[in-house]
């Protein structure tokens, strides 16, 4: 089967959690042998595990001036040029990563619609090199550009499946007036949409309270290679794991907080921290202060200051316990998924997917605060018997649900029951 995978590209300095489950399904529809393409929009994803084979599309400088200033005229080639060169377009990258949509929502909005002049110049470029490939399929990754869907049903009607997954985290960041506005152009494009997917039933239940037209919403959990992702050997000292985005909202700050109350406490002999999963230069200035919590014990801590989707696994058997505060629900967290694969528990709040998720393959406690989470930690750190209880538990519970084979299986079968 051939299948095209539209997903936006986030530039490849952090840990994007959409991102990398598009490549996970990607990668095990690869390994059973089938012709997935994975079609970036907004900036290229130099990175190689993506195996990208196809032009990029609504390129981010391009896009964004041709909806600021040229609705009702053509923009210039000579600009088309400029705006689209690689240095252009890597300037750009290092300055994505934004989590607010503010400043942005025509653009947002014009992608979800799907029919204002600027779109549908760009989504024709799209829709000739799909009636070129061919595809069986197309997988659109977030429904905030299921404008796209439109455009494809009413100009070559291949079958389409669109993942929905936390869209409120920018949708809920755009100006009051745009959002409801968000949430029923997306209703109203699922007419367009063969069929929806998502990834946990946290998210399932979240959505179609957003989304009253959705009928139909079919979970399916992250898979992580299961051959690949596994126990290391246990490492010398105690040491927690923050591996996601370093940022406030990803709640490092809450992370450090409560490391150095275990410090102080000195009940987990030799505790070690180390933090990675990239950053851009939005969050350099939040990192600072974080190091300045760390200060008296930043002998104990490591920082990763690069990024790579081949560094996961070194990391996650490089650590003890796995903890990442986020401030807010997330539809899914990919870290814990692959976190559990090695064995690893997790220490996480009580929000979103994490419940479901870890279940008894780690601990969860009150969100949002520090002292909380030095309590949970210690907990599950300080009774070897109680850690390696909930070390066998994490394995076990990411064989059960977050196999890469039975994720593409379920795939297939999605795609399989549209053609």
């Amino acid at each position: 089967m051939k299948v095209v995978y539209i997903i936006p590209g986030a530039g490849d300095s952090f840990y994007c959690g959409n991102c990398f489950r598009d490549n996970l399904q990607a990668s095990a529809l690869r390994k059973m042998g089938h012709d997935v393409i994975i079609m970036p929009l907004y900036l290229p994803l130099k990175n190689e595990a993506f195996k990208t084979n196809s032009p990029l599309f609504f390129p981010a400088t391009t896009y964004f001036v041709a909806q600021k200033f040229f609705q009702k005229m053509t923009m210039p080639n000579w600009m088309k040029r400029l705006l689209g060169t690689d240095s252009m377009l890597s300037f750009a990258s290092s300055m994505s990563g934004t989590t607010s949509a503010k400043g942005m929502e025509k653009m947002t909005m014009s992608m979800i619609e799907g029919d204002n002049p600027a779109f549908l110049k760009e989504v024709k470029q799209l829709t000739e090199w799909l009636k070129y490939e061919k595809p069986d399929v197309v997988h659109i990754s977030t429904s905030l550009l299921i404008g796209i869907a439109k455009a494809i049903k009413t100009e070559i009607n291949i079958p389409v499946v669109c993942s929905l997954l936390d869209e409120e985290v920018w949708i809920d960041s755009m100006k009051e007036s745009y959002i409801d506005m968000a949430w029923k152009a997306i209703g109203q494009n699922l007419q367009y949409v063969d069929k929806l997917t998502t990834v946990s039933n946290y998210y399932k239940d979240y959505a179609q309270t957003k989304v009253p037209e959705i009928k139909h919403l079919e979970v399916i959990y992250p898979g992580i290679d299961l051959d690949v992702y596994k126990p290391g050997a246990q490492v010398e000292n105690p040491t927690i794991g923050f591996f996601y985005r370093l940022n406030k909202k990803n709640g490092l700050d809450i992370l450090a907080k409560a490391f150095v109350c275990l410090k102080k406490k000195n009940t987990i002999p030799n505790l070690k921290l180390k933090i990675g999963g990239g950053f851009t230069s939005q969050d350099k200035s939040f990192i600072n202060k974080v190091k300045k919590i760390l200060a008296a014990y930043i002998d104990d801590v490591e920082f990763v200051n690069s990024y790579s989707m081949s560094d996961h696994i070194e990391f996650y058997q490089s650590i003890s316990v796995l903890s990442v505060p986020l401030t807010f629900n997330e539809g899914i967290s990919v870290y814990t998924c692959e976190a559990l694969a090695c064995g690893i528990p997790s220490v996480e709040p009580k929000t979103g997917a994490f419940p479901e998720v870890i279940e008894n393959g780690g601990v969860l406690y009150e969100p949002n605060n520090s002292d909380e989470l030095c309590n949970a930690l210690e907990y599950l750190l300080e009774n070897k018997d109680r850690y390696d209880q909930a070390a066998k538990n994490a394995r076990n519970r990411a064989i059960q649900l977050f196999d890469d084979k039975y994720m593409a299986q379920k795939l297939l079968t999605i795609y399989e029951s549209i053609q």
